[in-house]
């Protein structure tokens, strides 16, 4: 009779325990989000919950939503649709070629005047 109690018990507290594990796993991108200062917080959040509806199916890509925005770069991308980085090494590779011609045409004076 013991064990019937004990068996029942532990059944409980097994259901608790992944029912509020399951509630705990799907509001993971919802702290991310809230943790990043995501636009789109509430949205991520909303869509949390009805991922518990679909059995987490879209969990993946509440995710993804919710890690790819950056407080410091926002989405990284640029109007232009280039990515941040790839703006910042254009800008780079002006300044080089710029310096690049700016020695040649200081190695060409000396020997000019030479």
């Amino acid at each position: 009779m013991f064990l019937d109690y004990f068996a029942l018990g532990v059944l409980f507290f097994v259901v608790l325990t992944l029912f509020y594990g399951v509630i705990a796993i799907h509001d993971i991108p919802h702290l991310m989000a809230k943790s990043r200062n995501h636009p789109h917080q509430d949205a991520i959040h909303v869509a949390g919950w009805v991922s518990l509806f679909t059995l987490h199916a879209i969990w993946p890509f509440l995710f993804i939503w919710a890690t790819i925005y950056r407080e410091d770069r926002g989405w990284g991308i640029q109007p232009s649709g280039k990515l941040q980085a790839e703006v910042e090494a254009n800008a780079e590779v002006t300044v080089l070629q710029a310096r690049v011609l700016e020695l040649e045409q200081q190695l060409k004076l000396p020997r000019e005047i030479v």
